[in-house]
């Protein structure tokens, strides 16, 4: 089972309805956590909302408990909450990139993902990741080909993937295939 942790987005439930093409999926809001049903989930997935991840404590202190012990998966602010909590700094972007396809492009050899593959990816945000990020077992294993932002994390000894884009939107081509490859890992 998968649990979706809902930010008040609209997008939450495109995410919830290619989430659930491969697996059951659970949708709760992130104020209204069922413990039981998260203990239950072999992944969660942190949706896609507005404002920043500080903006978010609760979900920060969902993500430090379950580190490690299930398969976590963050899209759009999800991604940047993971990195937030990873100690990243957060910032505005000088574009902003709502309803936006770009070119990503696989920029690391340990991704799940050919190093090389291009992907047409839809983009909704207007903060990114500042850079220089080190983390142990954290790779940046996407860009945006244009801006070189980053795009994707992986951290496959703990299980945790990100994505700055939205793979269920319809501007990303292949985005069932982006699910797929990281819940079968």
């Amino acid at each position: 089972m998968i649990y979706v942790i809902d930010h008040n987005d609209s997008f939450t439930h495109n995410v919830v309805h290619q989430f659930s093409l491969f697996d059951e999926v659970v949708c709760d809001n992130y104020n209204k956590i069922d413990k039981k049903k998260i203990r239950e989930a072999s992944t969660v997935v942190f949706s896609p909302g507005p404002g920043n991840p500080r903006d978010y404590p609760s979900t920060s202190k969902i993500y430090k408990e379950l580190k490690g012990k299930k398969k976590l998966i963050g899209i759009c602010l999800g991604f940047q909450q993971i990195l937030f909590c990873e100690g990243a700094k957060i910032i505005e972007q000088k574009r902003i990139y709502h309803g936006f396809q770009s070119n990503v492009i696989v920029t690391n050899n340990r991704s799940l993902f050919k190093e090389g593959k291009k992907f047409k990816v839809g983009r909704y945000h207007s903060l990114k990741l500042k850079e220089p990020f080190k983390k142990r077992n954290f790779e940046i294993t996407m860009r945006c080909l244009k801006t070189n932002v980053a795009m994707s994390i992986e951290n496959n000894k703990d299980r945790i993937y990100g994505f700055q884009f939205h793979p269920e939107s319809f501007l990303t081509i292949n985005g069932n295939f982006l699910i797929k490859k990281i819940l079968s890992s």
